[in-house]
């Protein structure tokens, strides 16, 4: 009966989005980690989408930053009110019964960094909160059976970090987390048009060529695209065309890096359970998944079978509400208090 009426929440918070799970409605919120600031005065400008319009576009008073860089939270202060602000407009303080809250968070992340996110939802009204690990949530949102005696294998490929891990009876048996993901690669795209163009571009064009025109394995959807930006040599708008090899030589490095983590991550994961993810596979999960050929180019050099979460970009939130409207599972894989 309470289940019935129970307006639990799940969030995300990821270093390029905060998506928020309601345990009666699903998902009820999806914006960009993002905040705008006036420099002059320290005034919050907007938050999420309507801070994100702003990238790029601001005059030199008013900047848009994030938060949260590479999987840590990077300023405080601006994260607690940027959550906050998240937590009332899905509804937090509207309720009868204050919410229970569960919040997934990068392995990587510090004991101060917990603190201050489980300060943060109390000050939105939370009843109780719940730190859970990203990995954990994205295996449970992608419909692995992490409570099962067989080993699970998922990759995290969020916007500051990747983390995999090695899942079984409810627990992390081996696990990697590297800070690296979707901004890095965006950076890359930026540096490698500098370097062999002399044209700058922002980062929502490099984010846009990735998602566009980037892969990780050569397939039949190469293609090109038209890009503007600033000219460095004359400081005029100029147009280049880039091509999906050029993309792909761009975040060649991050792929790598990633491909290693996994096959690091399977060296020191007990041989039955290898055995098991023979049979098994593998699942991606997060943005990053999405990159075209990268299940291709996984499977090919780790080996073994390879699959897309079901809606990758959602699994995180999709588990960590599960948990919420799961008490005995969330016992099983809430964090214990760091200190």
């Amino acid at each position: 009966m309470f289940a019935r009426f129970s307006n639990d929440l799940a969030i995300d918070l990821g270093t390029a989005n905060t998506l928020i799970y309601h345990s009666r409605k699903g998902i009820v919120l999806n914006e960009p980690s993002i905040v705008a600031i006036n420099q002059e005065t320290g005034a919050i400008l907007a938050f999420g989408t309507e801070a994100r319009k702003m990238m790029g576009r601001t005059p030199s008073t008013i900047i848009a930053v994030r938060p949260l860089r590479d999987g840590v939270v990077a300023d405080f202060e601006i994260a607690q009110k940027m959550l906050r602000y998240f937590l009332n407009k899905a509804g937090s303080k509207r309720y009868i019964s204050k919410p229970t809250v569960i919040v997934a968070v990068p392995p990587v992340v510090t004991s101060v960094e917990q603190r201050a996110i489980k300060d943060a939802a109390y000050g939105a009204g939370a009843r109780k909160v719940y730190v859970i690990e990203e990995p954990m949530a994205a295996a449970i949102g992608s419909g692995l059976p992490v409570q099962e005696p067989l080993g699970s294998m998922i990759v995290d490929i969020g916007g500051g970090t990747s983390d995999i891990a090695v899942i079984s009876l409810g627990g992390v048996v081996s696990s990697r987390s590297l800070r690296v993901g979707g901004d890095a690669m965006d950076n890359s795209i930026v540096n490698y048009i500098k370097n062999k163009y002399h044209v700058l571009i922002g980062e929502r064009t490099a984010e846009e060529l990735k998602i566009s025109i980037g892969s990780a394995f050569a397939t039949h959807e190469d293609g090109h695209a038209l890009i503007r930006g600033r000219d460095l040599r004359s400081g005029l708008p100029t147009e280049v065309t880039v091509s999906s090899e050029e993309i792909r030589k761009a975040i060649e490095e991050q792929i790598s890096r990633i491909i290693d983590a996994i096959k690091s991550t399977l060296d020191v994961t007990p041989p039955d359970l290898v055995a098991d993810l023979v049979t098994t596979g593998m699942t991606i999960a997060g943005g990053g998944a999405m990159i075209k050929g990268l299940v291709q180019r996984i499977s090919r050099e780790c080996g073994m079978p390879v699959r897309m979460a079901e809606d990758p970009l959602t699994s995180v939130v999709t588990g960590a509400g599960i948990c919420a409207e799961n008490m005995g599972l969330l016992k099983q894989v809430v964090l214990p208090e760091k200190r």
